[in-house]
Parts: C-alpha cells; structure tokens; sequence
C-alpha cells in the first residue's frame, strides 16, 4: 500500500522507554517534575526517528508495544495495534524446525538454560518463559487485555489470514480505518530485511512470496506433550 510504510523489527520502543527510564532517575528533573515536558521528548523521539517517512501511515514493529499502551494513550490516543497471533503450538513448531536447521550456529539459549535446551519439551519450556520472545510477548497481550486495553488492539489470527487472506485484510483495514487497498496475495515481495544472525538463528524474518494456508506440524515435530500449551482465547 503506498500510504503505509512498515518497519522491520524496530527498536524504538527502547528508545522510548530509556527516556523515561533516565528521565525520572535525573536528581535534576526529580526536583522540578514536568511530565508534560517527558511526553514531549519521547514523543519527540518517534517523530525525529520517522522524519524522512512521506507515508501518513507508519507500522512500527515490535512485540513490545502492547506493553506502552498508557504511554502511548497519553502522546498518541489515536494508536492502534495489530496483534498477529498462532496457535502457540503450532509458534513452538516453528522455534523448534529453526533450532533443529542452525543447531550448528550456537547461541541459541543462555547457558542457565543448556540443560532444558537437551530436550524438546526443555527447549519449548524455555521459550515460553517470561524471558524468551515467545513467553514474554504472550504475557504482555494478555496483560494488555487484563489492563482494559481489548479495544485498542486488532488480533490477527495467523490461521486466518493465511487461508482468507482478502477477507482478513478487509477486517484489518475496518479496523484501521484507512480506505481498503487490494493486495495481491500471489506476489508478496519481502521489502524489510533483518541480520538475523545477531539472533543466533537465521531465516527468522524470511517470508513466503505466496500466502497461502500452513498445514499444523506441532503433534509430528512436538509430540502430544505440547497439546498441554495454554492457547490464545480472545
């Protein structure tokens, strides 16, 4: 869509957030608190950070926005989040086959954790904990929605999109409130590239050039312990 630009994983948020962070530590603004003057600056972050984005419509990425709801409540009201979610299963499968491809790479678990990664059930524990990408994400939208903030949020079921990819993008730009662009769902071309080495895994952001539905491998790559996952229910 030309009106939209997106990002690939962004690290604005921490920018964001070491303002705050570093904002109310300084003895100096302890003494004279002005939080009108702390929105400002954080917000001034965003804008300096997308200055040279023509596009009305700016998609920043990051797992970690459903956390900065009431910050972004308070610079930007009119936010909206999509949320993509999976069958945690089924977002474990897909950890699992990247491990097994970049075993060889290393750095792929603290070394607290080189005894759970011994096993599979010990490596999916381990990412759904408070700590890894996946348990951490998981957690914040559930926290998000305990902290009244459903409505801001459009979850975008993975299985969904990827079967009535149409449908689904009509619901998305419903959401947004942004005039409907008509995709083609055959020809995606991947405009964001990431090093995803410093990760310790690669093709983590690769993407397919045609969406189409993904059949579910958890129970043949997992094995029936992983049927115990608590699953999104929104």
């Amino acid at each position: 869509n030309p009106h939209f630009h997106a990002t690939s994983t962004s690290g604005v948020i921490d920018l964001v957030s070491g303002v705050k962070s570093q904002w109310d530590v300084i003895e100096e603004f302890k003494a004279t608190p002005n939080n009108e003057a702390k929105k400002r600056v954080m917000l001034g972050v965003l804008d300096s950070f997308y200055a040279d984005i023509e596009k009305p419509v700016v998609f920043d990425k990051s797992r970690g926005w459903t956390a900065f709801i009431e910050f972004l409540d308070a610079v930007l009201p009119e936010v909206k989040i999509l949320v993509p979610i999976r069958d945690l299963r089924d977002v474990l499968t897909s950890f699992e086959k990247l491990y097994r491809k970049n075993y060889l790479k290393g750095n792929l678990q603290n070394i607290e954790e080189y005894l759970k990664f011994q096993t599979v059930q010990g490596r999916c524990d381990t990412w759904m904990s408070y700590n890894y990408p996946l348990g951490i994400a998981y957690n914040r939208i559930l926290d998000a929605i305990q902290r009244g903030h459903k409505s801001k949020m459009c979850f975008v079921p993975f299985e969904k999109l990827t079967a009535n990819p149409d449908e689904e993008m009509k619901r998305i730009y419903d959401f947004l409130g942004e005039d409907f662009y008509q995709h083609d769902f055959n020809n995606v071309e991947q405009v964001t590239k990431e090093n995803d080495d410093v990760h310790g895994m690669g093709d983590l952001h690769t993407i397919r050039p045609k969406v189409e539905a993904v059949p579910s491998q958890w129970k043949e790559i997992l094995g029936d312990f992983a049927d115990g996952y608590k699953n999104f229910n929104l």
